[in-house]
């Protein structure tokens, strides 16, 4: 074996054992480990997973170079009904064209088993609460159309975000 290979080989099993994202794998579901915010959670083995095509009011921002509590208005509400759908749960993630962010979390369509046994999109059901808005970056655009669906539900039932008509068209 050559000096490069050896040296590549050690450089991606310490990339490995740090904990750098990984792809899908081969393992459909996985356990949330904590809830970040509305759009954002952790896995048990520590990936970071953003949700995709929805955002999400924040909650934190960052000051001086460090996160401070700052909530947004239904910030709080979005992390609490992501909290209710998906914490502990076991979780299915689906990938789109893009697998991972600029911050290096992964992308998905998040899916959770709902109290009938049916699989629930976490990514439209938190749209159609009104906890979220459309955020569509390509080419992340699969369920574009479902999830444009979503939002006008909740924005003509006055759910969540519209509830004071103050979120914008």
């Amino acid at each position: 074996m050559s000096r490069r290979a050896f040296r590549l080989i050690l450089a991606t099993a310490a990339l490995l054992a740090c904990g750098v994202p990984r792809t899908f794998g081969d393992d459909p579901r996985v356990r949330v480990q904590r809830i970040i915010d509305g759009d954002t959670i952790t896995l048990e083995d520590r990936r970071a997973v953003r949700y995709i095509g929805i955002d999400t009011p924040e909650a934190r921002r960052k000051v001086d170079g460090r996160w401070v509590d700052d909530p947004e208005p239904f910030a709080k509400a979005a992390t609490a009904a992501n909290r209710r759908l998906v914490d502990g749960q076991l979780v299915r993630l689906e990938p789109d064209v893009q697998s991972h962010d600029r911050y290096g979390r992964l992308l998905a369509y998040v899916y959770v088993q709902d109290a009938q046994g049916q699989e629930l999109m976490v990514n439209a059901e938190l749209l159609r609460q009104g906890m979220a808005q459309l955020l569509t970056i390509p080419p992340n655009v699969k369920y574009v159309e479902y999830f444009k669906d979503a939002q006008r539900e909740a924005r003509e039932a006055k759910r969540g975000l519209w509830s004071d008509g103050k979120v914008g068209r």
